[in-house]
């Protein structure tokens, strides 16, 4: 089933994310080479795709899991966790009807 990772970042976590994302890109690359990544990406914290020092609010991913258990536990590892760069997950079941 697909699950949806909403993350959202602290304060100011534009330095923690750079450090970090070498390894939580890794570790989507994994889930798109298993073929289980649907859509994967960061929530510029300006309207803008390149956000500058404004950095990012939060992340989504939507990927395939066997339980929301298991959807749960991925995130809890992801390398933002342990890098603090986010405040808050939440995981819910999703259900994707278009495209």
């Amino acid at each position: 089933m697909l699950y949806a990772i909403i993350s959202q970042d602290v304060e100011d976590s534009l330095e923690r994310r750079q450090s970090a994302r070498p390894a939580h890109l890794e570790r989507l690359q994994a889930l798109q080479d298993a073929g289980r990544l649907v859509l994967a990406g960061p929530c510029p914290a300006v309207d803008a795709p390149d956000p500058g020092p404004a950095g990012f609010t939060g992340s989504l991913v939507v990927a395939e899991f066997d339980s929301l258990e298991a959807a749960r536990a991925w995130a809890d590892e992801d390398p933002y966790m342990a890098a603090g760069v986010y405040a808050q997950v939440t995981v819910k079941p999703f259900k994707k009807v278009f495209p």
